[in-house]
């Protein structure tokens, strides 16, 4: 007697279950074979489609991915969880009005489903928006106060808000449940300066005890850095960061090559004869970019500056770049080689409106916003010819310090050049010339400030900020530290302490061990301290 097969809703169920089941064991190939299955059966299956956009995340198959939680949209207009991680793809491809418009969908759609509402918190993390996501976050931790993702996720976003106590008190009870939680450990040593080595001896414990794949060590690896570093433990602490900084240069991808032609392409191609032949820009007065490096000093000058009432801090936006793209449309293969090279023939007021545009929900209610995505420093005389009123501030680090401090960062997507020593300083290397070439053509439309002096004595540093925005001074921009805003960067402890030097000069504590960095350096004619600096 043949048994008799299952309804096909009941096996359609059964086999969703068995792929999802499958793709958290991290069985991709499995999954996959369920969702041939599930779509060979039934092809206009939405959650089938969905399945098909997860397992394309997994294997960061992003087109792939797009095009499944696109079909889900299609064939399920109210499908918030596919709406939600279209927008998370949308604004980490720096599609943000893409991203914008598919986080208007999630959020009307959200259904009271925990996993959308941490999607949607995700995407308004990502968009520089930390006070917004709280909401979102607190929603899902009342459904799952146990799941360990959300909590990571609202403790990342309490520090990025300044309640350190609260974010204390959800990762100790994230590591009483997952006591090897790499993520949890990080985060937790980042809360506070170490005074001993209870968390050092527990870090050591789980590297030593078990067998960690990279990302999860990097998390470690770069926890048991940093406390290190507090006790001025600083061989151990470089051994630390350089283990950790190895783990995580395995899980990236990092095409060097491209870079250069990219520096060469935005030197080559944005001279002082196109920004002359340009055409007026957007006449606002309102945008404040602070560019540079990472690690540099910028978060630093950012909250000097937003401490002015007439000024608020509208985070680190990628909005220029979201500017570009949505007035290009189609044009070029997408990267941002071909972007920015298009983009130099943009009509500048339409660019600097758009911008103007896509940053209106972040600009605050003073006479001024402030910009602060370090990456910015690409695009000076773009900017320039957008928005000729917009004030520009460039953060300048001695090179050492500078490619140390980023080195001995564990960044969350950005920044792949700079966990080996040699990437770092050549990328460095490119960012310091193209920053040369800039002051060379455009330097009198722009300021520069150097983090040493902000740092030794901030009082005149800030005088002459303020003087260059046109603002008239106010006592409080000396007291940034006690600023309540959010701070979305890895600064996010440091900026809420008042301006000191304990930094400068910190990559001489580990100079043998940093002789690659310093080597690259010297070879590509870069002064390793601030001294040397052109004016």
């Amino acid at each position: 007697m043949t048994q008799q097969q299952p309804p096909e809703a009941v096996w359609l169920k059964a086999k969703l279950r068995e792929g999802y089941d499958r793709l958290q064991r991290g069985d991709q190939n499995g999954a996959a074979q369920c969702c041939r299955q599930i779509l060979q059966r039934k092809p206009d299956l939405p959650e089938g489609h969905f399945l098909v956009g997860m397992i394309a995340l997994e294997t960061n198959d992003i087109r792939t991915a797009i095009q499944g939680f696109g079909s889900v949209t299609k064939l399920q207009p109210d499908h918030g969880a596919a709406w939600a991680q279209l927008a998370r793809i949308f604004i980490r491809r720096g599609q943000v009005n893409r991203a914008e418009d598919a986080l208007e969908k999630a959020v009307a759609h959200a259904d009271d489903n925990p996993a959308i509402q941490d999607t949607i918190a995700s995407v308004y993390t990502l968009l520089g928006n930390a006070a917004a996501a709280s909401p979102w976050q607190e929603k899902a931790l009342q459904h799952q106060p146990a799941n360990i993702g959300f909590v990571i996720n609202r403790a990342n976003n309490l520090m990025f808000l300044g309640d350190f106590s609260r974010a204390r008190e959800l990762l100790e009870s994230a590591i009483a449940r997952h006591p090897g939680h790499a993520n949890a450990h990080w985060l937790l040593s980042g809360l506070e300066k170490a005074r001993n080595h209870n968390h050092i001896t527990v870090l050591r414990e789980i590297l030593d005890r078990e067998s960690r794949n990279d990302r999860d060590t990097a998390f470690l690896s770069y926890a048991l850095g940093k406390e290190l570093e507090d006790l001025k433990e600083w061989p151990q602490a470089f051994d630390a960061f350089a283990r950790g900084a190895a783990a995580r240069r395995r899980t990236l991808s990092y095409d060097e090559q491209g870079e250069i032609d990219f520096f060469e392409m935005l030197s080559a191609t944005y001279t002082r004869d196109w920004l002359s032949s340009r055409a007026p820009g957007n006449d606002s007065h309102a945008p404040i970019f602070i560019v540079g490096q990472p690690r540099t000093g910028t978060t630093l000058v950012e909250r000097i500056i937003s401490s002015h009432s007439a000024v608020h801090s509208a985070g680190e936006l990628r909005q220029f770049e979201g500017a570009c793209r949505r007035l290009l449309g189609a044009r070029g293969d997408g990267s941002l080689k071909a972007v920015f090279a298009e983009a130099a023939t943009l009509d500048p007021k339409k660019l600097g409106s758009a911008y103007m545009r896509l940053t209106q929900p972040m600009q605050g209610d003073g006479s001024h916003f402030v910009d602060k995505l370090p990456a910015n420093f690409r695009f000076v005389p773009l900017i320039l010819a957008a928005l000729p009123n917009a004030k520009i501030i460039h953060v300048r680090r001695s090179p050492m310090d500078a490619c140390f401090a980023s080195f001995k960062q564990l960044f969350a997507d950005a920044y792949p050049h700079s966990y080996e020593q040699g990437e770092m300083a050549r990328h460095h290397a490119r960012y310091y010339q193209l920053m040369s070439d800039w002051r060379e053509r455009f330097g009198l439309r722009y300021h520069e400030v150097d983090y040493e002096a902000v740092a030794a004595d901030p009082e005149p540093q800030a005088r002459a900020l303020l003087s260059f925005i046109q603002l008239p001074w106010e006592d409080q921009c000396l007291d940034f530290y006690n600023q309540r805003g959010a701070v979305t960067t890895a600064s996010v402890v440091q900026v809420r302490e008042a301006a000191h030097t304990r930094s400068v000069g910190r990559w001489r504590r580990y100079e043998k061990q940093l002789a690659p960095m310093r080597q690259t350096l010297e070879e590509l004619k870069i002064p390793l301290d601030h001294q040397a600096l052109s004016p």
